[in-house]
Order: C-alpha cells, then sequence, then structure tokens
C-alpha cells in the first residue's frame, strides 16, 4: 500500500497554471528524487502536499486518509512534516531551542501549556527537551545545542531545520532543496544523514538540483517539467530519457553524474 498517494493534483494562480494532474505514489521506506528545471513546479508541489498552498483540483492522500484540504499543522501531526527552500529558524534563540520548537505537536503539550505553566508543563517540558537532544544527537549538532542560531554556519543551519523536523516525529519527510548553498564538505554530510535516516525506515520525497547527489541517494526520481509529469521511474533509466536531458539536464547526462 501506498504511504502517499497523488491523484491528478493540480494547482493554478489566476490564469497561471502551476501544476496539471500530477500522478504519482510514494511507497514506506522509499527515497524518491523530485526534479525539474527551475520553476518546473517543485516547491509548489510541495506546498500543496504539505497544505502551505490548497490544491485547485485532484487529490492527496497519506496513510490512507484523504488530507487535500486538511491544514498544514494537521498534516504534520499524521505524521508528515518538511523543510523549506529558504530556512526558517528562531535566529534568537539556541540550536536546543529551535529543535525544541519542532518537539512540541510530539510531547502531547502545546507551547502554551509550557509558557503559561498550565497543568503538566514540567514534564512536558522535559519530554520536549529528551526529543530536542536525541535529534541532536541524531543529526550531529549537540556541541551546537546552547549556541543561537544566528552564529551557526549555513550548512548547520540546515542541519538544525531537518532536527526540528525530526522532532516532529515524521513518517514522511520532505526536503526541500536542502543542499542550496552547501559546499562540498557539508553535502557530503548531509547525504549521508539523509541515507541513515531512510536506512532506519523514514520515507523521504526529496528535491534538489543537485543532480549527482539525488542519483547517489535515489532508487527513484519524478521528474516535472511547466507543472506537468515529465517522466518517473528508476534513476538509471530516468537520466538515460532524451526528454530528460534536453528539458532538465541540458547537456550530457556523462558530465552531471
Amino acid at each position: 500500500m501506498s504511504q502517499l498517494h497523488v491523484r491528478k493534483l493540480s494547482k493554478k494562480f489566476g490564469g497561471v497554471q502551476a501544476l496539471s494532474n500530477l500522478d504519482f505514489s510514494v511507497d514506506k521506506g522509499d527515497l524518491i528524487g523530485l526534479i525539474g528545471p527551475n520553476g518546473a513546479g517543485k516547491t509548489t508541489a510541495f506546498n500543496v502536499l504539505t497544505g502551505v498552498m490548497p490544491a485547485s483540483d485532484g487529490s492527496v492522500e497519506f496513510e490512507g486518509t484523504d488530507i487535500t484540504r486538511l491544514s498544514p499543522e494537521r498534516r504534520a501531526r499524521l505524521g508528515m512534516t518538511r523543510t523549506f527552500q529558504n530556512i526558517r529558524l528562531f535566529d534568537d534563540m539556541t540550536v536546543r531551542q529551535n529543535v525544541m520548537a519542532g518537539a512540541h505537536a510530539r510531547a502531547g503539550r502545546s507551547v502554551f501549556h509550557c509558557v503559561f505553566g498550565l497543568p503538566g508543563h514540567r514534564q512536558a517540558e522535559q519530554r520536549i527537551r529528551e526529543i530536542a537532544d536525541d535529534m541532536l544527537e541524531r543529526t550531529g549538532l549537540t556541541e551546537l545545542a546552547g549556541r543561537n542560531a544566528s552564529e551557526l554556519s549555513y550548512g548547520d543551519r540546515r542541519r538544525v531545520e531537518i532536527a526540528r523536523a525530526l522532532a516532529a516525529a515524521p513518517t514522511l519527510l520532505l526536503l526541500d532543496e536542502p543542499a542550496a548553498g552547501m559546499n562540498e564538505s557539508e553535502k557530503g554530510r548531509l547525504s549521508e544523514l539523509v541515507r541513515d535516516l531512510n536506512e532506519d525506515g523514514l520515507t523521504i520525497l526529496l528535491v534538489e538540483h543537485n543532480v549527482r547527489m539525488v542519483a547517489a541517494l535515489c532508487k527513484r526520481l519524478i521528474v516535472v517539467n511547466k507543472g506537468e509529469m515529465l517522466a518517473r521511474g528508476a534513476t538509471e533509466e530516468v537520466l538515460r530519457m532524451p526528454e530528460v536531458e534536453a528539458v532538465y539536464l541540458g547537456r550530457r547526462r556523462k558530465e552531471l553524474v
């Protein structure tokens, strides 16, 4: 059974068709790359899948539940979380506090229980801290726990965002261009983290412009162009397709992978 099933998903902005009849499925344990040229609709697809934007047509089913009209918060509680192309951290908070912000829903208590001292807030706060510390260790950020997010390198900020998403205990993680702006060393650490998370059973849908990274990590690819499905299938097969090379890669495959 598919963990995520997308049927004829479409999105319009006025008279502009940003997405048109996207159809694909993601099985539990998959690590799938969603690729395409700039403006192809990849981030728009993520926004619609996660409820940041409403779909104009079509449906999204997650874990057997139709989530097409659900809010981002309800989708997150069901197990779908994401990162953003533009990093969204609380710069005046520590690394640990940023990750704790992602753990509140998982702990079963709202932020208000902790801030206003409502019943059970001490136990909830302790549990949230434990979850955050686990995710910091998982992502190799323990030594940075007490530093403000504003003091971190770009690559470390990306890892904090991933740790915060993981703190919500997702079963499906959507990563939107996580390697953007990273140097080669940071990309290597990120690739290792993504691979380890997937090997531990986490389903991952990855939007990424770095084709080498995608080819090394993902067994399957979905290619979109101008909001439409261009190709999908096994990574090696998709990267050999002339239409993919012509529209997305723009140069011979051997130069990229």
